[in-house]
C-alpha cells in the first residue's frame, strides 16, 4: 500500500473527493503510461492501458481515465479523473508535431 510514495493532504482531499480509493492509485502507478510533464511525473490510465492488460486476463476498466500526479521525489500530489487525456500533453510538443 503506497510504500514507496506518500500523499499529500492536497491528493487525499481530492481522491476523498472525487471517489477515487487508494487501491484505484496504485493500480494506476503500477500499469499505467508514464509521462515527465510541466515538472511533474504523471500516470494516466487510458483506453490503450486499459485494452493492453484486458488482452493478458486483467480488468482495469473501472479506473480508466485516472491520472496521479507526483512529484519528482515520488509525493503524489493530486489525483483525478480526466475524460481528455490529451489535453495535457506538453504545448512544445504540440507546436512540434503541426
Amino acid at each position: 500500500m503506497l510504500e514507496s510514495q506518500t500523499m499529500t493532504v492536497h491528493a487525499i482531499d481530492r481522491s476523498r473527493n472525487r471517489g477515487i480509493p487508494i487501491d484505484a492509485i496504485e493500480t494506476v502507478i503500477t500499469f499505467a503510461k508514464h509521462r515527465a510533464i510541466r515538472g511533474a511525473d504523471v500516470y494516466t490510465l487510458g483506453w490503450r492501458e486499459v485494452r493492453y492488460h484486458a488482452e493478458r486476463g486483467l480488468d482495469l476498466s473501472r479506473w480508466e481515465g485516472i491520472e496521479v500526479v507526483c512529484a519528482h521525489d515520488g509525493r503524489i500530489l493530486t489525483v483525478y479523473r480526466n475524460k481528455n487525456p490529451w489535453a495535457l500533453r506538453d504545448r512544445a510538443e504540440r507546436r512540434r508535431a503541426q
